[in-house]
């Protein structure tokens, strides 16, 4: 568990949420998915004390969600960031320097792949394709997709967030 996690961890967690989204499948079979994902959106990841709380209220091991959570990609059991940057290794970007904009938010931010920064404004994800060869190097952070990038051009994108709330 990264710092930043464990600090996060030791907040006490309000599963009120968590409890308005159990009430909101709780007669409903096959529901876990849904479930999972809801309280996911809601706090960014999946608390542990949510998967108990599902477990007991979906009458399941917290084995059998644990089960779900971890092989299915999606799902994180540590907070993130803010802001997700997702820098594309495809080939197409491999060829155009993608390696040399992920050792640079590893400069900028201090942190490497499937890493969060401290003050939780930042995750870095290296992911295998975006699908945009065409603009490669690319980046994306949350929606919003970078094209053509250059590690000057990824000094400006990243002081933009950083600027931001």
């Amino acid at each position: 568990m990264s710092e930043s996690a464990e600090k996060v961890a030791e907040q006490e967690i309000d599963l009120g949420p968590c409890n308005a989204i159990l009430d909101k499948y709780q007669d409903m079979l096959g529901a876990l998915m849904p479930v999972l994902q809801e309280i996911q959106d809601h706090y960014g990841y999946v608390p542990e004390e949510a998967v108990f709380l599902a477990a007991e209220r979906l009458n399941v091991y917290p084995s059998q969600i644990y089960g779900v959570l971890t092989f299915y990609a999606q799902f994180h059991l540590e907070p993130r960031g803010k802001y997700i940057v997702r820098v594309c290794m495809g080939t197409a970007c491999h060829v155009k320097g993608a390696t040399r904009l992920g050792d640079k938010i590893q400069e900028l931010l201090g942190i490497g792949h499937a890493e969060t920064t401290e003050d939780l404004k930042f995750t870095c994800e290296y992911v295998a394709c975006i699908g945009a060869c065409g603009m490669a190097p690319v980046i994306m952070v949350n929606d919003a997709t970078y094209g053509s990038m250059s590690v000057q051009k990824l000094n400006e994108v990243i002081e933009k967030y950083q600027k931001m709330d």
